[in-house]
Order: C-alpha cells, then structure tokens, then sequence
C-alpha cells in the first residue's frame, strides 16, 4: 500500500476528528457563546449540510486541478477556519466557520477518494479505501474522545487549536510524500454523464441508506443502554470505545473482502447488522447488547470499503465526481438516520424503536442492493454478448 494513502488516511483522522467531536462540546460551547444547546447543536447540522452540497460542487469546481495542490489548498482553508473558529468571539462567526470547514472537508474527501484510486492497483482498490476511511473510524476511537476531554478540561477552543495542529501535520505529509496526479483528460460535462447511469444512482441510494441504517441506531445508542438494557452510565464511553474496535475491524477486514467479492461482502455485512439490530431491540440483558453493539460496529464500517468501491465500479470514467458523490450519500445517510430514530422516540415508541427504524432501513438497503446486482449481472450479459 502506497504511504501517501496512509497520509491521506492522517488526513481524514484530522477531519473526521473535527466533525464528529462537536457533540461532546455542545454544553461547554453554549455556555460560552451564551446561546440554548439546540442552537449550538444547529453546528453540527450545518457541517452536515457543508457536506452534501460542497462535495460536488467543489469537485466539478477543481476537476482540472492538480490534485496534491487542490488538497493541500483545502486543508490549509481547514486549517485556517479552525484558527478563526477558535478565536471567535460570537455564534455567527463560529457557525460560518463550521460551514467553511464542512465545504472544505468536503472536497478533501472527494479528491482523496479520486487519488486513492489513482495510487492504488486495481485490485487493492478496496484495502486503499479501508486505509482512507481508517483514518474516520481512528478519529471516533481516539480523536473525539480527546477532543471531548480536551473540551472539558481547558475549553472547547482548546479543541479547536488541537485540531488546527493535526492538520498542518497532515498539510505536511500531503506536501511530502503524496505524489501529484490529475484527472485525466476528461471534461466537466464528461463527469456530469455519471448522473445518467442508473447504476451509480442506485450505488449511491445502498450507501445512503445503509449509513440511514447505521445512524439511527447508534446516534441513541447512549439511552438505549442506559434506559432499556439497565447499563450504567459511566460504562457508555467505553461501549461507544468498543463500537469503535468493531468499526475498525471490520474495516480492515471489509478492505480485503471488497477486492474479491464486493456484492458477497455487503450481504454478509448486512445481514450481520440487521442480527445485531434484531438483538438490540429485543434485549434488556446489558451485557447481551453490549455483545451487540461490538457486532454491529464490525458489520457497519466493514461495509464502507464495498459500498465506496461498488460506487466507483459503477461510475467507471468519472472518479472525480462520483468520489464526491459517495462523500453527499453517506452525508445524507447521516443526517436522514438520527431525524428518522428521533422521529420514532417522539412517537412514544421507546428507545429500542431506534433498532426497529435501523432494521426497516436495512431491509430497504437490502431491497436496492438485490436490484443493484441484477443491473450488474445484466449489464455484465451485455458486455459478454458484444
């Protein structure tokens, strides 16, 4: 495996560390900027939406660019809307940082994704993905949780500064040891043809959904355990640790099961979440679900490599655009399964009905995966009889 793509995967920890450690700061960052919790927690929903829309916009917007420059650019505008978030003295100033940030992470992974497949044979293409991703599942293990503490002991800005520093570390790997390399001859318009494969929509609809599925459980995950299953309270960050250790599992072990079969490695992943889902809803034994939410971090992130490959697969000459693609649909996954699990808990259904919500998800995302491989193997029959 190339260094540049751990480099990358450096990169990404740097990222995902600044996106998801938020929640833990929520309490502190409204006291200080002397505004409800609801409204700092409205941060977290604008880097959210950053994602979505700055993914493509950014990666038609730096197609023809180099792409080591194009990504030491992005991560010096990360950089620089940390420092300026750090030392914000009002809501309005940090929220529009948030939103610089998540447009600039957001072209980050676009491009990384295009380079990785670029750096990487094709036949390791899903270990290069899992290296890339690694670096998110590292950030929820240790970054977040020491962003957290961080946070708690000397300020939520403290966060911030320390984000800033593992970005130019970052800036300096990129600057160093990834080579540069373009997107080849083709045109903007030549990508945009992507959007009229039904097949890449339908790749895209699997990502979604399956991280719709992930997020509307593991998003109340804390009061599922502590209301239903009787777990103490203090033993959550560490269940939430071990969620981790499954992710990073199996996403070591989903890297090299996509290179072979990616379509066999996604039922399998599944299949193992919806049994985990399943042991979730109807448990109230604390150790049993604890067992659960380690199985469940295995299946979910062993899926990531497969999801993001089978994308890239489908999208063929458009690597580019179809990277910022995935980066939109896990996005959207992201936000849509928390709304949905909350929508089900203020219906007076009970914690566990955030596992029913993940499971009817996950059949839905089996539904459009099963319809996603008979276009593949009639498209395959095409290519035969030509």
């Amino acid at each position: 495996m190339p260094l540049a793509v751990f480099v990358l995967g450096l990169s990404v920890f740097a990222l995902g560390t600044s996106e998801f450690m938020i929640t833990g700061l929520l309490p502190g960052m409204a006291a200080d900027l002397h505004v409800s919790i609801p409204d700092a927690g409205l941060l977290i929903s604008a880097f959210a939406v950053g994602m979505v829309v700055g993914a493509p916009l950014l990666a038609i917007g730096t197609l023809r660019l180099p792409r080591r420059r194009t990504l030491l650019a992005l991560l010096a505008v990360f950089a620089v809307a940390h420092v300026v978030g750090a030392l914000a003295e009002g809501y309005a100033l940090l929220f529009a940082t948030r939103v610089i940030a998540a447009l600039a992470c957001a072209g980050f992974w676009a491009v990384a994704l295009a380079t990785t497949i670029a750096l990487v044979p094709v036949e390791r293409r899903g270990r290069g993905m899992a290296v890339l991703v690694g670096g998110l599942t590292v950030a929820n293990i240790a970054g977040v949780p020491a962003g957290t503490f961080l946070g708690q002991h000397a300020g939520w800005r403290t966060a911030f500064w320390a984000v800033t520093v593992v970005t130019l570390v970052a800036v300096a790997g990129v600057a160093l040891l990834v080579p540069e390399t373009t997107g080849g001859p083709l045109s903007v318009r030549g990508e945009l043809r992507l959007y009229r494969r039904g097949r890449v929509w339908l790749a895209l609809g699997v990502i979604a959904l399956c991280q719709a599925m992930i997020f509307a459980a593991f998003s109340y995950l804390a009061p599922l355990l502590t209301e239903t299953d009787g777990l103490a309270e203090g033993w959550v960050p560490g269940v939430l640790a071990l969620f981790g250790v499954g992710a990073l599992i199996g996403i070591s072990a989903g890297g090299r099961l996509a290179d072979r079969r990616p379509f066999a490695t996604l039922y399998s992943c599944l299949a193992l979440a919806l049994a985990a889902l399943l042991v979730l809803a109807l448990t109230t034994d604390a150790l049993v679900a604890v067992v659960a939410v380690l199985v469940f971090g295995i299946a979910a992130f062993g899926a990531n490599p497969a999801l993001n490959l089978r994308a890239f697969q489908a999208a063929g000459d458009a690597p580019t655009l179809v990277g910022a693609s995935t980066t939109a649909a896990f996005n959207v996954g992201n936000t849509a399964g928390p709304w949905l699990g909350g929508v089900a808990i203020d219906a007076g259904l009970g914690f566990p009905s955030v596992a029913w919500t993940g499971i009817a998800l996950g059949v839905a995302t089996l539904a459009t995966l099963t319809v996603a491989a008979a276009v593949q193997r009639s498209d395959d029959r095409e290519l035969v009889a030509v």
